[in-house]
This record gives structure tokens, C-alpha cells and sequence, in this order.
């Protein structure tokens, strides 16, 4: 089964976070797409091909990616999920692979709760835990 991870690549606690989850996931024998990892920065390839052409490769390529996953598993961790990761898990949801997030942190957009939209993407299956993530994917969904 391959995963895209999906979320926040904005500073260094972010991405630890982010490498930690994909090293959890790869140790139960999962195949991973790390984005930060597999996928381009924008940094760099702006320097070879200028800031539009740069984007438009990232987007094809995280696109291409979701296309070839069967789940995408989605860090909510931040003060509101992050943007990006919020349309990666649109289109997981709209291609109808499996979507599950995670959440260890405790603040919430909607009076402590997170929005709708993304929740039903996620068909409200929220992991509060790495482990509890294992345990999601290895359930059987309808």
C-alpha cells in the first residue's frame, strides 16, 4: 500500500514531525511519498525554471502522487490545517482514495473543533496518535 503524507513543510518542527511519521509508517511496511523528501522544493527548482513553471511542476507532480496512492494520510497538526494539505486531501477524497488525519494538537478552528469540510474528507477519521494511525490502516473500509 503506498501513502502520501500530506502537511505542513514550513519550518523545522514541521518537517521533523512529518519525517517521523513517515519512518513510523515505512517500519509497519508501508511504501511512502514524502513530499519534502520525494517531491521538489520550491527554492530550488525556482533557480532552474523561474517561480510559475515551479509551481506548476509541484502541482503536477503532488497531483500525480495522490493519483498513484491508495491513502493519504493528512497532519492537521497547526492552529488550522494547513492549505495545501487541505486541497491534497480534496483531491484524495475526490479521486476516492482513503483519507485519515492526524491531530495531536488540541486547537481547533470552530470552537475546538476542526471544519466540517475537512472532516467529511476525512470520513471524520481523526488518529490522535501514530499509533492509532497503524491501527486505522489496518482496518477494512466500506
Amino acid at each position: 500500500m503506498k501513502i502520501y503524507i500530506a502537511g505542513p513543510l514550513f519550518c523545522d518542527a514541521e518537517l521533523e514531525y512529518n519525517e517521523k511519521l513517515d519512518k513510523f509508517l515505512s517500519d509497519l511496511g508501508f511504501t511512502m511519498f514524502l513530499p519534502q523528501r520525494d517531491g521538489y522544493k520550491l527554492a530550488e527548482l525556482e533557480k532552474k525554471v523561474g517561480r510559475s513553471e515551479a509551481l506548476r511542476i509541484i502541482f503536477e507532480k503532488d497531483v500525480q502522487e495522490i493519483k498513484d496512492c491508495d491513502v493519504v494520510v493528512f497532519n492537521m497538526d497547526g492552529r488550522v490545517p494547513d492549505e495545501g494539505a487541505c486541497v491534497e486531501i480534496g483531491i484524495g477524497y475526490a479521486l476516492g482514495k482513503e483519507c485519515i488525519g492526524l491531530k495531536t494538537d488540541v486547537r481547533g478552528a470552530f470552537g475546538g473543533v476542526d471544519n466540517p469540510m475537512v472532516l467529511g474528507a476525512l470520513k471524520f477519521r481523526v488518529a490522535g496518535s501514530l499509533g492509532e494511525v497503524g491501527e486505522m490502516l489496518g482496518e477494512e473500509w466500506d
